[in-house]
């Protein structure tokens, strides 16, 4: 991908060549290390953009097209991120092979980047973290296997979607065993709660009910962080499991942790159809660079006054990294520190009425949230904190340090006379190409939603309508309409799809 500083690496290779009379060799040198430097700058990604503005029209299908024609975009260190994001497209589209495929490839180069461990570290440490390939974080990971749960789910293979539930538990528990004491993320309710309806789906109901109470004790000890209070439908799947394998004393404690439940017992629902709606609502966080400029002496303080006073940067246009990056450059003191930082783009979503309308009955429900993706991502973040700040003080230093060393090398070498002019434009080229280098990772699955909601409607077996209302947080949000008819058969899940960007 192209840099957006190479208007200002040419100008500066510019006064670079115009002294390289005076010690060529040496100069060489340092412009291929700037060059070097310059490789790790990176675009913001537009591919997004039109991403969202296809999923806003309701058109999938032209979201996996603009994804697909962007592989070459993300490059050879980010091919698990497009296998991601294509893999949540194309799911969004009902294509649910080609998803499958498409999240497959990525679950397994994840594997492989684990264990083999390929890295270009020193780049990486000289430059910025997006040197390194994309791994993703471990909530991914594990949404990786629920999307694949759901699209076998929606394909109507259910022994499959209980291929990929048991992949979700082991890698729950390796997580856990890997991440013990260092993490709050060990476990994941929402995967264990979708795991619980598929094996209560195929009659595999002591796994469901595991799988049930791992959710429940999963939401509970995630807490505030969470951000995701306890479904109401999994109290009443407590219940109905517990009852139907008559774990007598289970159940009873269910019931007097939830006396106000009111739920059917298996029986009453073996001769029915059931409606499972899965509704992603709004779009994932995203990151954006945060620098912090720490100057080490009183000229450099001025220089960092003046920049966030809007004196190189005119105040309300975003700032200019180029511009900065030659201030800084030349005035010798100043070091970039480039740290992420997550830009929420919350839903205005309360919920989905789900309504299906039979010959004779209407039999409706309402979506309850089940994971916030967001949330996910503010606690991957801020556990990351501290080692990512760590590293990204070291680099910058280190940086700064060659820098310093090529202006006094090039100094040296320029001899007496020309010494002092030479090292000053050699040092601020070193010193402005360093900063314009520091760069934070923003990547990160952008295709996910920022919530999942689910609904779970039990109906006899016929043809319905199929209709869903969305209502909004705010007066200003209009419901959204979706419908279509279905045909559905005694004991069969059916699994929906839904998709609300706002």
């Amino acid at each position: 991908m192209g840099s957006p500083h190479l208007p200002v690496f040419f100008l500066l290779n510019a006064i670079a060549a115009a002294i390289a009379g005076v010690s060529s060799w040496r100069l060489w040198g340092g412009r291929l290390l700037f060059l070097f430097l310059f490789t790790g700058c990176s675009t913001v990604p537009t591919h997004y953009a039109l991403v969202e503005q296809s999923l806003l029209a309701g058109d999938a299908k032209q979201a996996a097209a603009v994804l697909e024609q962007a592989q070459q975009a993300y490059g050879t260190k980010n091919q698990v991120l497009y296998g991601m994001d294509r893999g949540m497209v194309l799911h969004l589209a009902g294509e649910y092979q080609a998803s499958n495929g498409a999240l497959e490839r990525a679950e397994q180069e994840v594997d492989e980047l684990y264990t083999r461990r390929i890295r270009t570290e020193t780049k990486a440490f000289l430059v910025n973290n997006t040197e390194l390939p994309f791994e993703g974080a471990p909530y991914e990971h594990v949404m990786v296997n629920v999307v694949k749960a759901l699209n076998y789910a929606a394909m109507g293979n259910l022994q499959e979607a209980l291929v990929e539930a048991r992949r979700i538990d082991n890698r729950l528990n390796v997580l856990a065993d890997r991440r013990t004491g260092k993490s709050d993320y060990t476990d994941d309710p929402f995967s264990r709660y979708l795991s619980g309806m598929l094996y209560e789906s195929a009659g595999e109901f002591n796994d469901a009910l595991i799988a049930y109470r791992k959710a429940y004790e999963g939401y509970q000890k995630g807490g505030t962080w969470l951000k995701t209070p306890l479904p109401f439908q999994l109290k009443e799947d407590l219940l109905r499991v517990s009852d139907a394998l008559h774990f007598t004393e289970e159940h009873e404690g269910y019931r007097q942790s939830f006396p106000d439940v009111q739920w059917k017992p298996q029986t009453e629902l073996e001769s029915l159809a059931q409606v499972l709606v899965i509704s992603y609502n709004g779009r994932a966080p995203k990151k954006e660079d945060h620098f912090l400029d720490i100057p080490v002496s009183r000229e450099a303080f001025q220089f960092v006054l003046l920049n966030k006073a809007g004196v190189f940067n005119r105040p309300g246009m975003q700032s200019d990294r180029a511009v900065e990056s030659v201030w800084y450059g030349l005035s010798g003191r100043v070091v970039r520190v480039a740290l992420p930082r997550l830009v929420q783009q919350k839903t205005t979503v309360r919920n989905e009425d789900v309504r299906l309308v039979g010959p004779t009955e209407i039999y409706s429900g309402k979506t309850v949230l089940v994971q916030n993706i967001t949330a996910l991502a503010e606690k991957q973040l801020s556990e990351e904190f501290a080692s990512t700040s760590v590293k990204a003080v070291a680099r910058s230093i280190v940086k700064f340090t060659l820098a310093e060393a090529a202006g006094r090398g090039a100094q040296a070498a320029a001899g007496k006379d020309a010494g002092p002019l030479v090292g000053f434009l050699v040092g601020a080229i070193a010193k402005g190409i360093a900063i314009a280098s520091e760069e934070s990772d923003k990547r990160s699955w952008r295709t996910l939603p920022d919530e999942i909601q689910i609904a779970r409607v039990w109906v006899p077996p016929g043809t319905y309508g199929y209709v869903v209302e969305t209502g909004g947080r705010t007066p200003s949000t209009g419901p959204a309409k979706s419908s279509q008819s279905l045909n559905l058969r005694r004991g069969e899940t059916r699994v929906l799809i839904e998709r609300v960007m706002s």
